[in-house]
């Protein structure tokens, strides 16, 4: 995640320690009381199951094989609360969908673990908002394509627009944090402008905007991701957007940590003097975290190295805890291979002056594109000039 209303506009936000500070170590002295250690943040599929049938969906392969169940999930969850796992997300398919899904998350925060819902909103009535609320969920993210219109042609569900405002509503009038979740395409970065202006009529303080990764129903949308010039107005239109919003308003790009540097030589371009402690952060996050500080378990209970890439299996914490699968990787195994990426990447990646704050971006998606696992992300945007040594 590259954080543009923390980086551009300095502000101090909730999730800083664990951008900034959990990979490297290090924070500024602001947030010293508020340092993680390393451990990684752990997106669960829960399930599945799902009441939409959503284009660009990730999780949408293997979906015959068993949910692990709920008492061997919660076995599950106190391996990964002794691990020091600092989030435990919950996803999908559509998590709330998941009978024994309020049980899990209360057993998690109890364990000590920030637990966090990412959903379609569909099914969040104002009870199952009073109930994440008396968990004590952190965040709630809630998927958003675009107006109307757009996103029920993307969900693949007529009225799941108005289902979707309802739950975000729900959400506020209950005191849970939530923010949107936007996925970019060619067929809906125009809506980007309207979807800010519906942030603001509904006082929804977080946004997400994602880049296509090319996995899962998502595999078949390659031709229709951005290109590089439409990648750099929109982030660009992101940025100056963010400068409009509500003071306190989150604004976050996602899935393309090109995004990091693309900000850095627009803000010294404006002559910015904040540039050189964004290049700070931004050397502290490291960019991708693939294998490091984002990992993934299936419902089946299958360990990957993240939530797109779901034919790289790492193990199986029904077999091995998730401790010992991501503790100690074997030398030579991807999850140690991706742990020294950064010296293993091919073409541009191996020469940019960007590679430490970038960190090679998603591995997943070079190889879709060009069949080699330390190939070169399709999704970045820069220059040969910009990322040539100044």
């Amino acid at each position: 995640m590259v954080g543009i209303s923390k980086l551009y506009l300095g502000q101090i936000e909730a999730s800083d320690p664990l951008r900034y500070g959990r990979l490297s170590g290090k924070l500024p002295s602001n947030l010293l009381q508020f340092s993680q250690d390393k451990k990684p943040i752990v997106v669960w599929n829960i399930t599945p199951s799902c009441n939409l049938k959503c284009i660009h969906c990730y999780a949408s392969k293997d979906t015959e094989k068993p949910a692990v169940k709920t008492e061997a999930a919660k076995r599950v969850i106190d391996d990964l609360a002794a691990f020091g796992v600092p989030v435990l997300l919950f996803s999908g398919g559509e998590p709330l969908t998941r009978p024994d899904v309020m049980e899990l998350a209360h057993y998690a925060a109890d364990k000590g673990l920030r637990v966090v819902f990412s959903t379609n909103g569909t099914l969040i009535t104002p009870a199952i908002a009073a109930e994440i609320k008396a968990i004590g969920a952190s965040y709630v993210g809630i998927s958003l394509d675009g107006m109307r219109e757009i996103h029920d042609r993307f969900r693949g569900v007529p009225g799941a627009f108005d289902q979707t405002i309802q739950a975000i509503r729900n959400c506020i009038s209950t005191g849970v944090k939530v923010g949107l979740r936007m996925t970019i395409t060619r067929h809906n970065y125009k809506e980007i402008p309207a979807v800010f202006d519906l942030m603001e009529r509904e006082k929804i303080p977080r946004i997400c905007l994602y880049h296509l990764v090319y996995t899962g129903r998502g595999a078949g949308l390659s031709q229709d991701d951005l290109t590089s010039e439409q990648r750099r107005e929109t982030v660009d239109f992101i940025i100056d957007r963010t400068k409009a919003l509500p003071k306190g308003t989150e604004v976050l790009t996602v899935d393309n940590h090109c995004d990091g540097p693309y900000l850095y030589l627009r803000m010294l371009k404006e002559g910015n003097p904040n540039a050189p402690e964004v290049m700070k952060l931004l050397q502290m996050n490291g960019g991708n975290s693939t294998g490091q500080g984002i990992a993934c378990i299936s419902w089946d209970g299958t360990v990957y190295p993240d939530q797109f890439w779901r034919d790289k299996p790492l193990g199986n914490v029904l077999e091995t805890p998730f401790s010992q699968i991501w503790g100690n990787p074997p030398a030579g195994s991807l999850l140690d291979l991706l742990r020294h990426k950064k010296q293993l990447v091919t073409g541009r990646c191996r020469t940019c002056r960007f590679l430490d704050i970038c960190g090679g971006n998603f591995r997943s998606r070079a190889e879709a594109a060009t069949g080699s696992l330390w190939g070169v992300d399709p999704a970045c945007y820069l220059t040969d000039e910009e990322i040539a040594n100044a």
